[in-house]
């Protein structure tokens, strides 16, 4: 015996249905059969309870063979909802969803360049998550969950939840999950997914982009710095991998992590400007990196007929070169089908500075390997991380078979308060 009870496999069932139909409705009963391996009576019962729980409606029907119309089912947009945080380098994005993940009310907070005070982030996480509830009218008790996507190193700890070590922003061991809860005006059974945005942007690639339908893929996160997500068979749901501080070249310069040489020193687009600048380039003063980089661009690739910038064309070959170089370790080491590039400076750069990258990457890799890898730009856009962050709690909805986790009334009070209240001045 494997050891599932009659309520795993209960579970499992609803999780395939669910998903099926989330990813590929609206189906038939009859569809749902093949589709999901289960047998005619399985769907039935669980179609049934999904219906009773609220989850599936109907979709209008199709003609049969000789038979009767068949009745279309799909995932139900109104029956949950999931809140998507990214903290960006240089706002902070909330947007709230319907459970297929449309988009139903967002706000923006800027952040002050290179500034991550941690009470202003979570003011600004507080006040985004209050802001979307309200303009839409929406019960917290309908959220399934709130994800959220941020710089560094996540962990969980019995004591405080989710727990970010973000050195590139002076955070050190930052208890987020405690702090967002501690005054937040949603109920206390909220479940809150915090993770590195490498990893929602992954999520969401593989979900709805670039990634969909491959069995391993990379997906890069470029922006200020860079990182990157590793999905693979034995990595199904990804991994965020510290890829920005891989060391590319010994005794280099200094990274904003105080190391010297890592990739992200070279390759993320603060260290991009910084070089244009040391070179001679002359960006706006008193503007953000991102209008910075849309100027660079202009003066490397500007209207036809002007001239070029030749300081700004050796900088991008340059990074071209880094980030392609970077792009053949995790190549060598992980062997993907797709890599894909995404964040905000790596949409600004495009398709007009993937191909040096590409060729960087072959020339760099191990030829077999290299030979079977696409290089590509992610296709979701600059909301990949916010709906990639969402699906967090999505992803564990599903596993759970549509099944909100049970509240527990009367039990001790959550680990994370009492450690904040053993940390509070008395």
């Amino acid at each position: 015996m494997n050891g599932r009870t009659v309520r795993d496999l209960r579970r499992a069932n609803r999780t395939a249905v669910l998903q099926r139909l989330y990813f590929d409705g609206p189906l038939s009963r009859f569809e749902l059969g093949p589709a999901t391996g289960l047998s005619s009576g399985s769907v039935s019962n669980v179609v049934a309870d999904l219906v009773a729980d609220g989850l599936l409606e109907e979709a209008g029907s199709v003609e049969s063979d000789g038979g009767r119309p068949r009745t279309l089912l799909r995932v139900a947009p109104g029956s949950g909802h999931m809140i998507g945080v990214d903290v960006g380098e240089t706002r902070v994005r909330v947007e709230l969803f319907d459970l297929t993940l449309t988009e139903l009310a967002r706000t923006e907070r800027p952040l002050t360049q290179q500034s991550y005070d941690v009470e202003v982030v979570v003011g600004h996480i507080r006040d985004g998550l209050a802001e979307v509830l309200a303009d839409t009218g929406t019960d917290p008790k309908t959220l399934l969950g709130v994800g959220i996507g941020v710089p560094g190193i996540v962990a969980h700890t019995p004591e405080s939840g989710a727990v970010v070590h973000g050195q590139t922003i002076g955070w050190d061991a930052v208890p987020l999950e405690a702090l967002l809860r501690t005054g937040s005006a949603l109920p206390g059974d909220v479940r809150y997914f915090i993770d590195n945005g490498a990893k929602t942007l992954g999520q969401a690639e593989m979900w709805f982009g670039g990634g969909r339908g491959a069995r391993s893929a990379v997906v890069v996160l470029f922006g200020s710095g860079v990182g990157a997500c590793l999905v693979t068979p034995e990595v199904e749901h990804g991994r965020a991998v510290e890829w920005g501080h891989l060391t590319v070249r010994v005794g280099g310069r200094r990274c904003r992590c105080g190391a010297l040489g890592c990739l992200e020193a070279y390759a993320g687009a603060e260290s991009l400007l910084e070089r244009w600048r040391e070179a001679g380039g002359r960006p706006a003063e008193e503007v953000d990196e991102e209008s910075a980089l849309t100027a660079m661009l202009a003066a490397a690739w500007p209207p036809e007929g002007e001239e070029a910038d030749p300081v700004a064309l050796a900088v991008l070959d340059e990074t071209a070169e880094y980030l392609g170089a970077g792009l053949s370790d995790l190549i060598n080491l992980f062997q993907p089908e797709r890599i894909l590039v995404g964040g905000w400076a790596g949409l600004q750069l495009g398709e007009r500075f993937l191909p040096a990258v590409r060729r960087h990457a072959t020339e760099y890799a191990l030829r077999y390997p290299a030979g079977k890898v696409t290089v590509d730009l992610g296709r979701l856009g600059p909301d990949a991380v916010t709906v990639g962050a969402a699906i967090l709690p999505l992803a564990d909805f599903f596993a759970r078979g549509g099944r909100r986790p049970e509240p527990a009334p009367g039990g001790p009070a959550p680990a994370w308060r009492t450690a904040l209240e053993d940390r509070a001045p008395h």
